[in-house]
């Protein structure tokens, strides 16, 4: 099993999918509790809804799952949303606030380190490595940050989540004609522009419009393409549909305007 994958593109769009995976080793596995075990905190199936919907992006993805160590979180364990409910670099809890592993089996901080080494960073070095080759190639990189949550999560935020959360921290990470592009393809459905997710550590450690590196990220409500928001998490390709036509739309996008030239 490869701790991550790379799918290389010739185009300028890089998918980062950094919450798809579903792999624990056995021992970690052997150590949660059983509401660990269901794994809800998954961004279930993002690798099949994105899945063709722009031929020459390069997807990264790692195949571990969060509750080994959260591949978007600073790796030195900085909250990104001080004041807020978040989950931590190796979470000891889902996104309802409930214990995820059995009593005194919390990992340590030596721990911590070592599934650092062994997890997070190895999914930087890859998605480093295709930022590198990209942008040697087109003078510009986007980093298209793919997520999915389900729609209502008391513990970090209040009502339905928007089915699109387009996060760039604040105008921070990447040029305004992409935010803008983004915004423009999500015009016909429920959306928000750094809302109560305003992008993880890979857009925000990465997005360096100045560099020609631009991240931004897609936290999508699960509504939008499973079946139901429950297990066993099934993929609804009638919901899917129209959900993959905008992103469909708001890559095509981001790629063009990655090749015109307009943000060099």
């Amino acid at each position: 099993m490869n701790i991550v994958d790379v799918l290389p593109g010739d185009g300028p769009v890089i998918l980062g999918q950094p919450h798809g995976g579903t792999w624990l080793p056995d021992a970690l596995t052997a150590r949660l509790n059983p509401n660990g075990r269901g794994l809800a905190d998954t961004d279930w199936h993002i690798g099949q809804l994105y899945d063709g919907l722009l031929s020459s992006a390069t997807v990264v993805r790692s195949n571990v799952h969060r509750y080994a160590i959260d591949a978007n979180r600073d790796p030195a364990g900085v909250s990104l949303y001080p004041g807020q409910n978040t989950t931590s670099l190796c979470p000891v809890s889902d996104f309802d606030g409930a214990a995820i592993w059995q009593d005194g089996q919390d990992p340590s901080e030596d721990e911590i380190l070592a599934r650092r080494a062994a997890y997070h960073a190895p999914y930087h070095e890859a998605l480093a490595e295709e930022v590198a080759r990209v942008t040697a190639r087109h003078g510009v990189a986007i980093i298209y940050d793919c997520h999915s949550i389900r729609s209502e999560i008391p513990f970090l935020f209040e009502g339905l989540l928007p089915v699109f959360s387009i996060g760039t921290n604040d105008g921070q990470t990447c040029a305004g004609a992409i935010a803008d592009a983004t915004v423009a393809a999500c015009a016909a459905e429920s959306h928000v522009l750094n809302g109560r997710f305003k992008g993880g550590w890979t857009t925000r450690h990465y997005g360096r419009p100045e560099t020609g590196v631009h991240a931004i990220q897609m936290e999508l409500a699960q509504r939008a393409y499973l079946a139901a928001e429950t297990p066993p998490w099934s993929y609804d390709p009638a919901r899917a549909g129209p959900t993959r036509a905008t992103l469909h739309t708001i890559l095509a996008a981001l790629d063009r305007l990655a090749r015109s030239g307009a943000l060099a």
